[in-house]
């Protein structure tokens, strides 16, 4: 049976986060930011690391040819973004210039980066396809000629057909009614002269 100071170490959690500033970030905001994460109790907070400049970030996106300040942080009770980023907004930080991960989600995001980096690699390395076949050769003709000269464009598959019963005769439109010579309005009706308007 486990004893009370058993129990007390095993529910000694701690929570790891990540905490991404875009850009430089001065001392005087790196010491202001230390003193207002002490309400989350801190086992550990890293010194701040730089990335080379880079044109674009995973996490900013938009942002381009910047570099990114990462702080590893460990405390013993929880964070969310919003506490954190509201901190920095405080010391005068742009809050959109600040992403947190767990450390955790944010190690597989790397992960899964660099793998899929690892398979778009040296996919052109196998270009041996195997040798065209007879339909390919002929149709490879139909590309190669000058394309003005395609059997398509010249319609040359084009055929005329019969219908049973005939040729049906074209439909009688109002265009096809003969037109009249008299005005719409008539013949009795007259403007008025402009001599009758003055009275």
């Amino acid at each position: 049976m486990k004893n009370f100071r058993d129990y007390l170490i095993e529910s000694d959690k701690t929570y790891s986060y990540r905490i991404k500033i875009l850009g430089d970030i001065s001392e005087d905001f790196m010491r202001g930011l230390k003193e207002k994460l002490v309400q989350f109790d801190p086992v550990k907070i890293s010194a701040p690391k730089k990335t080379p400049i880079l044109k674009s970030h995973t996490d900013f996106p938009g942002m381009e040819n910047e570099r990114v300040t990462i702080i590893d942080v460990e405390f013993r009770y929880p964070a969310i973004h919003p506490q954190i980023t509201s901190m920095a907004q405080m010391l005068g930080l742009d809050p959109n210039r600040l992403v947190m991960h767990t450390i955790g989600y944010d190690d597989s995001l790397g992960e899964e980066l660099e793998a899929i980096q690892d398979q778009n690699q040296n996919l052109l390395t196998d270009t041996e396809f195997p040798a065209d076949n007879e339909e390919q050769k002929k149709l490879s003709k139909d590309y190669a000629a000058d394309p003005y000269d395609h059997e398509v464009l010249q319609n040359s598959y084009r055929s005329r057909f019969e219908v049973a019963g005939g040729k049906t005769e074209p439909a009688e439109t109002t265009n096809s009614l003969p037109m009249g010579k008299d005005s719409p309005i008539g013949g009795r009706n007259k403007l008025p002269s402009v001599e009758s308007n003055a009275r």
